[in-house]
């Protein structure tokens, strides 16, 4: 059994605008998948790409080696204070090396990095793996923070840092 914390060290995050053609196909999956679960989802489409751009957002898309981007995720402000994490995807196949706990901590940090204390994300009640690794990194459950949202289908979680960490140089975040 491969460990959460061992990931594959040839994997690469790279931070990239919302709009490239690695990060819409890898929403587009999601989207699907999401389609297939609920019956419903947001059309990645409708977000805007400058919603990730720095310094009020990142968009990551992962690869292994020069291979094709197969895992994403990305934050974007809410309000000075808090962050939320968006548009988290891993392909099928490449699920249960920890890849989902690396652009989670490496979001984390860079939000954090950037002064928000506090991160907000939703997964769908049937995303039982979504569910476990928020919960084991610090997430708990919410109200949600997104009018109309159906509770028989979302859930919403939060994580509260009391200080926010310290910037990391760019170059150590994408590895």
């Amino acid at each position: 059994m491969t460990s959460l914390l061992q990931t594959d060290p040839r994997w690469t995050l790279t931070a990239v605008r919302y709009g490239t053609a690695d990060a819409r196909a890898l929403t587009q999956a999601l989207h699907q998948e999401q389609l297939a679960t609920y019956g419903t989802a947001d059309d990645p489409e409708a977000t805007e790409s400058v919603e990730f751009d720095a310094p009020h957002g990142l968009f990551l898309v992962a690869g292994l080696g020069d291979g094709p981007a197969l895992a994403c995720g990305g934050w974007r402000a809410r309000s000075l204070s808090t962050a939320e994490i968006k548009r988290m995807y891993v392909a099928p196949p490449t699920r249960g090396q920890g890849l989902g706990r690396r652009i989670l901590a490496a979001l984390e940090q860079d939000a954090l990095g950037r002064g928000h204390t506090e991160l907000l994300l939703e997964t769908g009640v049937h995303n039982l793996a979504a569910l476990a690794l928020y919960t084991a990194c610090g997430y708990t459950p919410v109200r949600s923070y997104v009018p109309g949202r159906n509770p028989d289908i979302n859930r919403a979680l939060r994580k509260v840092v009391l200080q926010p960490a310290a910037r990391p140089p760019r170059s150590g975040l994408l590895t």
